[in-house]
């Protein structure tokens, strides 16, 4: 295994978080003109159960930052294995909505179809977070259904084994 400081070897600190398998995520909301946005994610992370939080953390650097930095309201969408083509449209720089199907949600906010889970947010607040921002919000409405999810891992988009054995919860403590 090899050891270094990350500030000088940015790519291979890089490298080392991309060994961290990740649920894919795309993030939607309206810009400040009414348009519906979106942008692939997988800085997704659940905060909270009470009150029901979770995060996304997107690049400072994107051109589409402003949009989600100002957004009050957004949507969080869990991608399924075989939407690899949404994932794709929103890696775009325009035309995210042009081949997918969506719909308009509460608030106006933009949903797209046939996702896992899909949150439905409101902007708690926008911390600092480097090179990128820390988005918190608060959920206000979930939705779910069956299936498996699309991963990223290494630069590769994937799966893993449904047929690996499911493990139960240990009961919470009162």
């Amino acid at each position: 295994m090899q050891e270094f400081a990350p500030e000088g070897d940015p790519r291979g600190f890089r490298s080392a978080l991309g060994s961290f398998a990740t649920g894919v995520t795309v993030v939607t909301a309206r810009d400040v003109a009414g348009q519906p946005a979106g942008i692939t994610a997988n800085s997704f992370a659940s905060v909270s159960l009470d009150p029901a939080l979770v995060l996304w953390s997107p690049a400072r650097s994107s051109r589409r930052f402003p949009i989600f930095a100002e957004a009050e309201t957004f949507a969080i969408h869990v991608l399924a294995r075989d939407q690899q083509a949404v994932c794709d449209a929103f890696v775009r720089a325009q035309g995210w909505f042009d081949d997918i199907a969506w719909s308009e949600g509460p608030e106006g906010l933009p949903l797209i179809d046939g996702c896992l889970a899909r949150f439905l947010c409101r902007r708690e607040a926008l911390l600092d977070g480097g090179d990128h921002a820390i988005i918190l919000g608060r959920v206000w409405a979930v939705s779910i259904r069956q299936g498996l999810p699309l991963v990223f891992q290494g630069g590769r988009y994937g799966g893993f084994d449904a047929t690996s054995e499911r493990h139960p919860r240990p009961e919470a403590e009162p």
